[in-house]
């Protein structure tokens, strides 16, 4: 029953999301892929000062390489007296780039970072072509918005967050030379080389140009596809970050959990009403059975007990009889051991006989031994092996992923929170096992929250910009976690994080749910 509700569960929200309207994009993936998108600026000189020739947009595809449209970087490798600069969307200063490929054929090019500059967060890739024709975001700097707000020269050199335009995916065509995606998300001069985002915030495609508006008819706006980026990064050595998974909402995850759990407690409910009518019954036979063999043994040892003591009177009157003759003393004295005996076996049959109250004993054993195993499903069973080596897998139907990896994780976890036998959980207000994580060399803030009745490990991720994952590096540098073993370490934990969690957006970006299993023997089972 349990996996049937389960199933009916699932099957409802395959059906809502089928027949739901297209995903609209979610402005903190926007603003998180965002993070890696720059302004390429083309660098020339005005009386020995640097000025900008042109400028265009790119996005990382890893640490230190950016893509771009080869019309961004023409004229740069036309004239060895220009210079490429890469100015971030955040932070201060930039670093100068050079070309490492180009393919004028499809409009794509391939910088690095020189090095000692710039270390960028990479956008992840959708893994291939969108079918969906849903919400798609463009990123990028348009020119006619730098005039509009009277930047100046200077400007340009200075970190700006990039703009970001909404549209729909209006379909695939191949132009004369190249696969492009054709989308109304408005892009003007300078958004070349920009990402085209779905709505995870994935890329699926590298902005490029525009369609010929000038008759007052609508327009379209085309980026160079998957199709020809993924190959122009891979003949040039570089494996980007991509993701395959459905792009799905973290509100639609927390509604279907919100079904799993009502599905779940439901299933609780009828297993504990199945749990009582079962105990009903075993105590039901217990008593007709207890009551049959109490009485039944409680009646024969009476019975015994009063033949006992007839022989005991039987053999005592023979003993008294033949005692008065001499031939007969001899005999007399057997008679009366006889009767004595007797005796004696007639009150211990009578005082050993079972009595009423062992009839609610029996009843209280049977139905103790029927409790002793607990029934499948329950929160007895689930905890059971919920210690020690586990092995975490992911479970995509639960999770929201767009950048994270998704390898199996190892987690050794004990009851009092230590994990690895290093790393100590602490205690959240809500009873959770959670442990908050903002490295250095992670651009996001993580908090694991582990749930050993279930063995389930959720990662929530949190990509943040520069001035936000710093206050969260700071929170977290405020505080010493407390070792394994110590004293309160669990609740100690749980007070230190609680103010870093509390200065966290209302939602993460990604959600990445682990079902563990425990591994016997080198293996998980």
């Amino acid at each position: 029953m349990t996996r049937l509700r389960l199933i009916v569960v699932l099957l409802l929200a395959l059906l809502a999301s089928g027949l739901a309207a297209p995903l609209a994009a979610d402005p903190g993936d926007v603003d998180a892929a965002a993070r890696g998108v720059v302004r390429v600026v083309i660098i020339g000189e005005d009386g020995g000062e640097p000025a900008p020739v042109s400028h265009g947009t790119g996005f990382a595809v890893s640490a230190t390489r950016i893509v771009t449209n080869a019309h961004v970087v023409s004229e740069a490798l036309q004239d060895d007296t220009l210079r490429i600069g890469i100015v971030p969307s955040e932070g201060a200063g930039g670093a100068f780039a050079r070309v490492i490929a180009v393919s004028p054929r499809n409009d794509l090019a391939l910088l690095e970072i020189a090095s000692g500059g710039l270390r960028l967060p990479a956008l992840t890739l959708a893994g291939g072509a969108n079918a969906n024709l849903g919400e798609v975001s463009a990123v990028g700097y348009p020119m006619n918005v730098d005039l509009a707000q009277g930047l100046d020269i200077g400007d340009i050199f200075r970190a700006q967050p990039p703009v970001k335009s909404r549209g729909f995916l209006s379909g695939e065509r191949p132009s004369r030379q190249f696969d492009t995606i054709l989308h109304t998300a408005p892009i003007a001069r300078g958004n070349s080389g920009g990402p085209l985002l779905d709505p995870c915030g994935r890329v699926i495609g590298v902005n490029s140009f525009s369609a010929d508006s000038s008759s007052g008819d609508a327009e379209f706006y085309f980026a160079v596809s998957l199709r020809e980026l993924l190959p122009f990064l891979k003949q040039n050595g570089v494996e980007p970050v991509t993701n395959t998974l459905p792009c799905r909402s973290i509100e639609d995850l927390n509604a279907e959990e919100r079904q799993r759990l009502e599905a779940e407690q439901a299933d609780a409910r009828e297993r504990l009403a199945e749990r009582a009518e079962t105990m009903r019954e075993v105590r039901d036979k217990a008593r007709l059975s207890a009551q049959m063999a109490v009485l039944g043994e409680r009646e024969n040892r009476m019975a015994l007990a009063l033949i006992a003591l007839l022989g005991a009177v039987g053999a005592g009157c023979a003993a008294a009889v033949w005692r008065g003759t001499a031939e007969r003393r001899k005999h007399a004295g057997i008679a009366a051991g006889i009767a004595g005996a007797a005796g004696i076996a007639a009150v211990l049959l009578w005082v050993t006989r079972p009595g009423l109250s062992e009839i609610e004993d029996r009843i209280a054993a049977a139905v103790a031994e029927a409790e002793g195993e607990p029934a499948p499903g329950t929160a007895a069973q689930t905890s059971l092996a919920a210690e020690g080596e586990l092995i975490c897998a992911l479970e995509p139907d639960r999770s929201r992923v767009t950048a994270a990896r998704t390898d199996d994780v190892a987690f050794d976890w004990s009851a009092d929170g230590c994990v690895n036998g290093r790393t100590q959980y602490g205690l959240g207000q809500g009873g959770e096992w959670q442990r908050v994580f903002a490295a250095q060399d992670d651009a996001a803030v993580a908090i694991n929250t582990y749930d050993p009745e279930t063995r389930t490990l959720r990662t929530d991720r949190y990509l943040l910009g520069q001035e936000a994952l710093s206050a969260a590096r700071e929170a977290r540098a405020a505080y010493t976690p407390p070792s394994c073993g110590i004293s309160e370490a669990a609740r100690t934990l749980g007070e230190q994080q609680s103010a870093l969690i509390a200065q966290l957006p209302d939602r993460p970006n990604e959600r990445l749910v682990y079902t563990c299993t425990a591994k016997r023997g080198g293996q998980p089972s």
